[in-house]
């Protein structure tokens, strides 16, 4: 019976959002209700996003530091085109998601080719897409966006409760990626090369082209996250992405994907996304202080970062 149970990395993060929303389901009659969870699964839709690029990243013993600012770029040029270019919107959000890709491009062949740190060449595409992002937007906030760019943050009704268009491709592209992950030959060389590099690509199995497919491909979905948080806003902000990438790194570590590669489900990170917006949440309807929550969250961080060290090295 204990060997057909889930492993306690994939069963911990969901008890532990359980026993969250049953705590602050008593300590507030309004958390339960279909229109605040609807709003949680709101909040969390960007850094839901730009988690399954990070779970990508992280799976394979990596870790990307400018995903937030890459988004908020992506963002920019997204509205930046369509407002005062007057390119039509679709092919401004093609031309938004294309450097995005770019950056993720950029980041894979630093990495793969010239052999640097992920750290480090992420910390250095972090602080050019800032740069860039200011320079572009001359730090002013792009309004009077067409409809077709802020579409995913209309929502329709379901059983009397609004529910976000942006929500529901969020889930898509969980079930999408954990599709990919889980049952093809891509998703399990992603898994290969994070336990060990040197093995895979003894066996055959091109690791240098793997580890670039998944900087690319967060790179996309960078951008789409970037889609997602103009549509949730309504504007164009260069000042959007400063915390975001810490917080997608919580929910991947939250959710179980452990920081040496090779170990994790893509859905845990949907988990931890949720286990953050809960906590965010709940204290806030309790009038619990902003700075509490961080304080909450730095703690959750930490302790998912303990239990995946004492995990990793019980298993050595």
């Amino acid at each position: 019976m204990k060997d057909k149970l889930p492993p306690l990395a994939t069963l911990g993060p969901l008890l532990a959002l359980l026993v969250a929303c049953a705590f602050f389901a008593t300590q507030s009659d309004r958390f339960l209700t279909g229109g605040n969870l609807s709003l949680i699964l709101q909040q969390v839709t960007v850094v839901g996003v730009i988690a399954i690029g990070q779970t990508l990243v992280i799976l394979t013993a990596g870790i990307d530091l400018s995903c937030g600012m890459v988004m908020a770029l992506g963002g920019i040029v997204m509205t930046k085109f369509a407002t005062d270019l007057g390119m039509p919107p679709l092919l401004a959000v093609l031309c938004g998601l294309a450097v995005t890709t770019l950056f993720g491009l950029v980041n894979g062949l630093l990495v793969t080719k010239v052999k640097l740190p992920s750290f480090i060449v992420t910390l250095g595409t972090l602080n050019i897409a800032f740069a860039i992002t200011q320079l572009y937007s001359n730090s002013q906030t792009v309004t009077d966006l067409p409809d077709m760019l802020t579409g995913l943050g209309n929502t329709f009704t379901i059983g009397g409760t609004a529910v976000a268009w942006g929500t529901v491709l969020m889930l898509a592209l969980y079930a999408l990626a954990w599709f990919i992950l889980r049952d093809t030959a891509s998703g399990r060389h992603v898994y290969a090369v994070g336990n060990n590099a040197e093995a895979t690509r003894l066996v055959g199995i091109p690791t240098q082209r793997v580890l670039l497919s998944v900087y690319v491909v967060a790179g996309l979905l960078y951008g789409i996250a970037s889609l997602l948080s103009v549509a949730r806003t309504g504007v164009g902000d260069p000042n959007a992405g400063q915390t975001e990438n810490l917080d997608a790194i919580t929910a991947v570590v939250l959710g179980g994907t452990s920081l040496f590669g090779g170990r994790g489900i893509v859905l845990g990170s949907l988990i931890g996304a949720l286990i953050v917006g809960v906590f965010r949440n709940g204290l806030t309807l309790m009038g619990v202080s902003s700075i509490y929550q961080v304080l909450v969250t730095g703690i959750l961080v930490i302790l998912a970062v303990a239990t995946d060290q004492l995990s990793h090295r019980r298993g050595r």
